[in-house]
């Protein structure tokens, strides 16, 4: 896993997957005591960056991988990725999804053409129900985050950042990621490490569920307990992956850890201040720098807000709760 990947699924990407704004709010600055300045992916196509590593995947496959079909496994924004990359390349997606992933995501993936296998994530394994699927119909199968192709295409969002950060004259030291597997940390960490030497990543994961936080300070891959119980449904992975640790071990900063009710904050504010809908684990990283600023460096700070796939139940909790912020 190296630029060179990431340089050439920005090639491939080019012309199909939207570069999007770094966006600014002097409210949110007040709130956060530092610049702000944030990332909207959840503008990307399908609603989160998941779309750039779905194109980055499928667009390298073969003819004959291409006929055959693919299959991924995701709580909802990968499946989306896969899903609309495979229309557009009048290609099979077969999505396995959990049971209790929201509504609105299960429902955009059927409505991009997948076909959805829904499980129980507490009594079921999803890479096992993928790989056999994959066996048995001749499927490629596309992980969601350890996966080579799938990083590089996650990682042209940090080609962006730092071409957009040096255009804007932003003075940061941290860039904050909504982290579940590794898959959009590692990639932006590499297309920093190239482009923007004093840029870091920093993995921001939910309480409960800092399984990269804890890997990194421990020096090994830890896994969580649980594998449900966070709103941040779309960053609840059980450990980093065995390719996106090592990147991340030498290349990002400390995890942040965030409680579930600073992400509805979070997703209120963004809201109010820039219009902008978040989903819970699409808002964490804007959640770590408005209620977490003792753990950030410098004077500015980047934020990637990397998905918009919520239920209207949840956005309505947290435009009732926290409106007002």
């Amino acid at each position: 896993m190296n630029i060179e990947m990431i340089n050439d699924a920005q090639q491939r990407l080019t012309g199909h997957v939207r570069v999007t704004p770094l966006l600014t709010s002097p409210f949110i600055d007040k709130i956060a005591g530092r610049r702000v300045f944030l990332k909207a992916e959840a503008l990307q196509h399908t609603g989160s960056f998941k779309f750039r590593g779905g194109w980055s995947a499928v667009s390298t496959l073969s003819a004959a991988e291409r006929q055959a079909g693919v299959i991924a496994y995701s709580s909802g924004n990968h499946a989306q990725g896969v899903a609309a990359a495979a229309r557009a390349f009048e290609t099979r997606a077969v999505i396995v999804m959990p049971k209790d992933a929201p509504q609105l995501k299960i429902d955009n993936t059927r409505a991009l053409g997948a076909e959805v296998v829904l499980y129980d994530r507490v009594h079921e394994n999803r890479e096992e129900i993928g790989q056999k699927l994959a066996k048995d119909e001749g499927l490629t199968l596309i992980r969601p985050y350890d996966q080579p192709q799938v990083i590089a295409g996650q990682g042209t969002c940090g080609l962006e950042i730092a071409q957009q950060a040096a255009d804007q004259g932003v003075n940061a030291r941290d860039v904050l990621v909504c982290c579940g597997g590794g898959g959009l940390t590692s990639g932006v960490a590499l297309a920093l490490e190239e482009n923007a030497p004093h840029l870091r990543a920093r993995p921001v994961e939910p309480v409960g569920f800092d399984d990269v936080s804890r890997s990194l300070a421990s020096g090994e891959i830890c896994s969580n307990d649980a594998l449900t119980g966070s709103l941040c449904d779309a960053i609840v992975t059980p450990a980093p992956g065995a390719i996106t640790f090592p990147i991340m071990q030498r290349l990002c900063g400390p995890g942040i850890v965030v409680p579930d009710a600073d992400c509805l904050r979070a997703m209120a504010v963004a809201f109010t201040r820039l219009k902008l809908v978040l989903e819970p684990g699409g808002a964490i990283a804007l959640a770590a720098a408005l209620y977490h600023g003792s753990q950030i460096e410098g004077a500015d700070v980047i934020v990637v807000a990397s998905g918009g796939n919520v239920d209207s139940a949840v956005f309505q909790t947290a435009l009732t709760q926290y409106g007002n912020s």
